[in-house]
């Protein structure tokens, strides 16, 4: 067996004392954390892994000795040897670095039950070795150099989910558990007046940030006050007026409720006091406040920009031409479809009730648009303030007022659809009467039936009717189907535009692109040093996971707003004349 040790770069050129980290039995492996250097009391030594233990709860332990060889430290190495026996382990590690060299040599002594170092054997196997020209003990053990600030802050992926009943976790994972537990063991600086001095990646001073421990700071009040808010628009949202069935049903139905009612949801997450217990539910926790952040900065930025120079004027001033200009394009298509389009023969008397039907719808639209011209302004100017909210309030807004300013569209295509559904559905009713079958509701499938002359004689007269007013309906049906369409697809725009800002881990993205290390997806080992005479020396890199991996793993939940059906379905639906809605389901709630 090979024992690989891992070795923190930081410790390559420490004084000599004494090495401390975690053995990994069953794989045959020694995690180095820190050096405690010369000197220093046995038991206080012990007392203080005792301590980091109880904080950490990592299995901390004496692996033994390092020494780089001083003029004034005469004797150390065989002092520090002579340790094994105070801090009694399975095998002691007696680590050396030769001047002029840059690879170390490891001598593993191996003890015995009372703790004692077994090295008269120990010799005896050398010399036997060095004899006989084969390799000693030192080639069997292999040193991994690695970052140990890095390795401390990396997550490795996929993030492991603790499992009573799963196996053991994998090497790699145990050695970045143990270096990431190990928080408490690296607090000891040299500026500390304890008996004790180590070294370790903050042994020169600890990293600390003025602006975020004020942000810590400051949080604390920041979650209460949050959480009072929130606590009064729950009892808002409670009053009886909103439980009403119709009030209740419009409200479902407009895209500004539904995004306020997330954004609840987030200022819930943020507002709890508590810290993360544990890396999913903290970049969870991240990627929401970065979502909102950016939400209300966005939001800002188009408030400064509608109200610096009366834009809201502007915007009032267009909307009532521009709802004009689609009301005559509507007129002036109807008359086409009237007459005789693109050439085609269709059913005149049909032609004319439709043509009148939905004419007049216009003119009730326009009426409407007039009656609220004086209004609109004002509307615009409230409504805008809504960005202040963020922006996805201020699309989801928009996403409604095109709903509203599309109305009468949405009613065409309704009319038209059902219209063209209900001789869709008669003339394939119809068809199984000529050959024989009907329908069985209750059992969902086709069973034969028998008609008599009059059935087939009635049957015959609808088929042919129907027929014939097919596609006088179909061209009304296909063209406010087209009109549908593109109301559609702005709303689904705006949708998932609003779905990207709430759902976007930017958090997690902007640590990949300027911290790729804390989010690792494995490691890569090249040879640091293969000098003879010492030890292989390997240092351990971290590889970043990819950014596709980021975005899918960190996305935050949100409501679906992609189409649930296929595009096969889709095309089905509006071949047979079903309805077609945005894509917003609220049911239906995507991790």
């Amino acid at each position: 067996m090979v024992l690989k040790v891992f070795f923190p770069q930081c410790c390559n050129r420490a004084d000599s004392g004494l090495l401390v980290g975690r053995w990994i039995p069953a794989h045959d492996s020694a995690v180095v954390l820190a050096v405690i250097h010369y000197p220093f009391i046995p038991g206080q030594v012990k007392q203080y892994i005792q301590q980091m233990q109880a904080r950490s709860l990592v299995e901390l332990s004496v692996l033994g000795s390092w020494s780089l060889p001083k003029e004034d430290q005469e004797g150390m190495e065989s002092f520090l040897r002579d340790l094994s026996t105070v801090f009694p382990q399975q095998r002691w590690l007696q680590v050396r670095r030769e001047v002029g060299k840059m690879g170390f040599t490891c001598q593993v002594l191996d003890q015995d039950q009372n703790g004692r170092a077994d090295r008269q054997q120990t010799e005896e196997k050398n010399k036997r070795l060095e004899v006989a020209g084969e390799e000693d003990e030192e080639e069997k053990v292999i040193f991994i150099h690695y970052e140990q600030r890095k390795v401390m802050l990396s997550q490795l992926h996929p993030v492991e989910v603790p499992d009573a009943e799963a196996g053991p976790s994998s090497e790699l994972r145990q050695v970045f558990q143990t270096v990431a537990r190990s928080r408490p063991l690296f607090v000891l600086d040299k500026y500390d007046d304890g008996p004790l001095k180590s070294t370790h990646w903050q042994s020169e001073g600890r990293e600390a940030s003025i602006i975020v421990e004020l942000l810590k700071q400051a949080s604390v009040p920041l979650c209460l006050l949050l959480s009072w808010l929130l606590s009064v628009w729950t009892w808002i949202r409670k009053v009886r007026v909103f439980s009403c069935v119709p009030l209740r049903f419009l409200l479902s139905k407009l895209s500004t409720c539904d995004q306020l009612s997330y954004r609840t949801e987030h200022l819930k997450t943020l507002s709890s006091a508590q810290p993360a217990a544990g890396h999913r539910p903290f970049m969870r926790k991240a990627n929401v406040l970065v979502s909102v952040l950016l939400d209300v900065s966005l939001g800002l930025l188009l408030v400064w920009w509608l109200y610096r120079d009366d834009h809201i004027a502007m915007l009032a001033g267009a909307l009532l031409p521009a709802a004009d200009h689609v009301s005559k394009e509507l007129q002036e298509l109807l008359q086409w479809l009237m007459g005789a389009p693109a050439g085609l023969k269709m059913n005149r008397a049909l032609d004319q009730v439709l043509g009148r039907f939905f004419l007049y719808h216009i003119h009730l639209w326009i009426s409407y648009i007039h009656l609220m011209s004086p209004f609109v302004e004002r509307i615009l100017w409230y409504g805008g303030l809504s960005a202040c909210l963020g922006l996805t309030f201020a699309l989801s807004l928009l996403s409604d007022m095109v709903a509203l300013l599309t109305f009468h569209i949405y009613c065409f295509y309704v009319y038209g659809a059902r219209l063209y559904c209900l001789k869709v559905y008669g003339l394939s009713s119809l068809w199984r009467l000529f050959r024989g079958k009907k329908w069985n509701v209750l059992r969902q499938r086709v069973d034969s039936c028998s008609y008599d002359l009059d059935q087939l004689f009635i049957g015959m007269l609808l088929f042919t009717i129907l027929l014939f007013l097919l596609p006088t309906t179909a061209l009304y049906y296909l063209v406010f189907t087209l009109l549908r369409l593109l109301v559609v697809l702005l709303q689904g725009v705006l949708h998932l535009s609003v779905d990207l800002i709430n759902s976007f881990p930017l958090f997690a993205v902007a640590l990949r692109v300027c911290r790729s290390y804390r989010l690792a997806e494995g490691v890569k080992f090249r040879v640091l040093s293969e000098e003879p005479g010492t030890a292989l020396h390997l240092l351990m890199e971290i590889n970043p996971l990819q950014s596709s991996s980021v975005v899918q793993t960190y996305r935050i939940p949100t409501y679906s707003c992609y189409p649930k059906d296929s595009w096969g379905a889709l095309l089905k639906k509006l071949f047979v004349g079903e309805l077609i809605y945005p894509w917003r389901h609220k049911t239906t709630k995507t991790d």
